[in-house]
Order: structure tokens, then sequence, then C-alpha cells
């Protein structure tokens, strides 16, 4: 592990949705990871229900309410967010810190929100050669804000929850993103609900499990302290009338229990996803693993050509580039069902079999679009 300070060259707004807009929109879609044939017909009807209650505006009490004891945590420490990159803005613009380090690889919206914010970032860098796990001590003590994903996007570890609880201390704001902990099992690991850990912020996501990306709902899990200071920063009625309607429908029995039962199904699709990209492996194909998320994270050599005959083929994979600590080697594929999954596989070894032309490396060879000198740091991609 090695820390980088801030000035990296990535775009930091690149996300998976961007392989499948215009003319990827009739691709089979391996970049996003929102699991398949969702929202349910149920979810579907009780949103719509809520419907009639537009002209009214949103009251966010009986969806807190509901969050609050699926946790079982008192309301007031809880914060609901249009989804959680609103989540990541409210902490970069809320919280007064002077170091704020974010562990990479991983979902880049929290480093980007933090740079908007107008600060300074530094990152820890995970190393395949560890199997991008995080060992504490990589984090610089001083460290006053620490943000790391769990399960992680893209790398797809899932770190024990007693080696997170190690980062906390006080003065320091620990956030850990779980917007996959629901797609684990069990939701082994997971810190939501804690309220030992010093300085502990959880930020969960309905919009993957649910197919909710398009309504915007998540959450904060924190001190009430913390949620008070957030919620100043948030604007008034953030949360849509249909979007709290799914909350509460969400964190009901009857969706845990659905939840848990597709976290299992994933758990069997993603071991054949593995099982299957192994067979590639004289061809270069690596996993990172063990995987534990939706997702699985693939090196092999001339990803960018590999990706693009893939698109070719049928399908949308989530390049890896874009992400601090991966290089152009790397590919992110969401995991998907046995048919799917099987025709990708087949794809795969079609791009794999496609020779390298000449001049393609570098005539094709994709950079991630550096950032910007603003001021400030303002992170947008240039």
């Amino acid at each position: 592990m090695r820390t980088e300070p801030d000035g990296g060259r990535h775009d930091l707004r690149h996300h998976g949705d961007a392989e499948v807009r215009d003319g990827g929109a009739a691709l089979v879609d391996l970049a996003v990871n929102v699991r398949q044939d969702t929202p349910p017909p149920w979810l579907r009807e009780r949103i719509a229900a809520s419907l009639g209650a537009l002209a009214a505006y949103p009251d966010g009490r009986a969806a807190r309410a509901a969050v609050a004891a699926r946790h079982g945590l008192p309301v007031e420490r809880v914060l609901l967010t249009a989804g959680a990159a609103e989540a990541f803005v409210l902490l970069a613009r809320a919280l007064k810190v002077r170091r704020p380090v974010v562990v990479h690889p991983q979902f880049t919206e929290p480093e980007a929100a933090l740079r908007d914010a107008g600060h300074t970032v530094d990152r820890v860098l995970l190393r395949e050669e560890d199997g991008f796990r995080l060992g504490p001590a990589a984090v610089p003590e001083d460290a006053d804000l620490v943000v790391v994903g769990n399960p992680t996007n893209p790398t797809s570890v899932l770190h024990p929850a007693a080696v997170l609880t190690r980062l906390a201390r006080p003065g320091r704001t620990l956030v850990v993103d779980e917007a996959f902990m629901d797609a684990v099992p069990g939701e082994r690991e997971a810190l939501a609900g804690r309220t030992d850990v010093p300085g502990l912020v959880v930020l969960r996501s309905l919009t993957k499990t649910w197919g909710l990306a398009g309504l915007r709902i998540g959450y904060v899990l924190s001190s009430p302290e913390v949620i008070a200071e957030l919620e100043r920063a948030q604007p008034l009625w953030p949360v849509s009338t249909p979007a709290l309607a799914a909350a509460v429908a969400c964190t009901e029995p009857r969706a845990l229990a659905e939840a848990e039962a597709a976290a299992r199904r994933i758990a069997v699709d993603r071991g054949r996803l593995v099982s299957g990209l192994a067979s590639f492996a004289g061809a270069g194909v690596r996993v990172a693993g063990p995987a534990e998320a939706p997702f699985v994270l693939l090196r092999v050599e001339g990803a960018a050509r590999i990706r693009r005959r893939l698109r070719d083929l049928g399908h949308a994979v989530r390049r890896g580039d874009t992400f601090p600590g991966l290089g152009d080697a790397w590919l992110r594929v969401a995991v998907r069902g046995p048919e799917t999954t099987e025709g990708f596989l087949t794809a795969l070894g079609a791009a794999l079999a496609t020779p390298l032309g000449p001049s393609e490396g570098l005539k094709h060879r994709e950079k991630p679009r550096p950032l910007t000198d603003g001021p400030a740091g303002s992170g947008r991609p240039g």
C-alpha cells in the first residue's frame, strides 16, 4: 500500500452508465451494478400508489422511522438522501476536516465531492499483490476523514469489520460506503447499526438491489451530531415522495427477505462467472478476489481493445482505468444470471481471440481524461 497526494490524473466523473448511454442502450449491460429485473412489480405498485400525494410537500418522517427500525437505531441517527451520491456531497461540504484520505481503488464520487468542496485529498492506494486488502497502518495517523467502500467498488473486496473499526479514533470521521452490503449474504462485516465506533458514518443505497437508480434514494447512519450537521447542509425536501415510499417498502421484512434471497442467488451466479473467467487464464485473464460483491474486477492486457471488441459483440463492460490505483489493463463486469453470463463468456472468448493490429495499441489506447487544474481543486474532468 502507498499514499498518493491529490493531483492524480483520473476522470473521477466517469461511471458505468456512460457505457450504455446513447448507442449503448441496446447492449447487454454488464457495466452498471444494478440488479436485473428490478424494481419488482410489488415495489412499482407501492411507488405508483404514492403519486396521488405529489401535490403535497414530501414528509420523510415515516421513511426515516422505517430505516431507523430496520437498523435498530433512533431516528436521530438517520438522514435520508437522494442516493448515496448526495451524501458524499453533504459530507464534503458540512464537515470541517483538514486532511481527508480516500482509500482507492473505490467509487470515485467521494473524492470528486471533496475536491469540489475545495479540499486537498490524499489517497491510500491498495495493491493487487495484497488482494486490494486494507491494512489500517497504511492510513496516515493525522487523517481526520477516511473514506472506504465495503464491499468495495470496483475490486469486489469485502473488508472485515474488525479491520475497519481499527481505523476509528477520536477526532476522526470514518466513512464506510456500504452501498452494496445488501448484496452480501447475511450482510456479514456490516457496520450499519453500530453505535460503539467513534466517528463512524455509514452510507447505504437502495438503488442497486432494488433498481431505483432513476429514483435516487439512500441514507446516512451516524451520531445525532453528525446527522444534524449534514441536515443543515441539505436543501429542503431533498427526497421526493415516491422515493420516500420506496424507502419504507424496501425496509419492510418482506423486502429484506427478498434482498437476502437475491444476495444468495448473486453469490451462486458470481461463482459461475468467476469459474468461467478462470478458463481464460491461459489468455492472461486474472480475477481479483475473492470477489464478494455483485461485480468482479478482472485484469487482462489490451483491456481497452477487448472492451471495444465486446461492444461490437453486443456486451458493455466497465473500463477500469478511471479508478485511481488501477491502470489500463482492468475491466469491471457485473454479475448476471446464467444465460447472460454464458453469452458474455462466449463473447469474451471471441474478443480474446481477435489479434491485435500492428498499430492498434498506439492508435486506440484510451487514457483517462485529466482533471482540470481549476481553482480550489475543482475536480471537474476536462
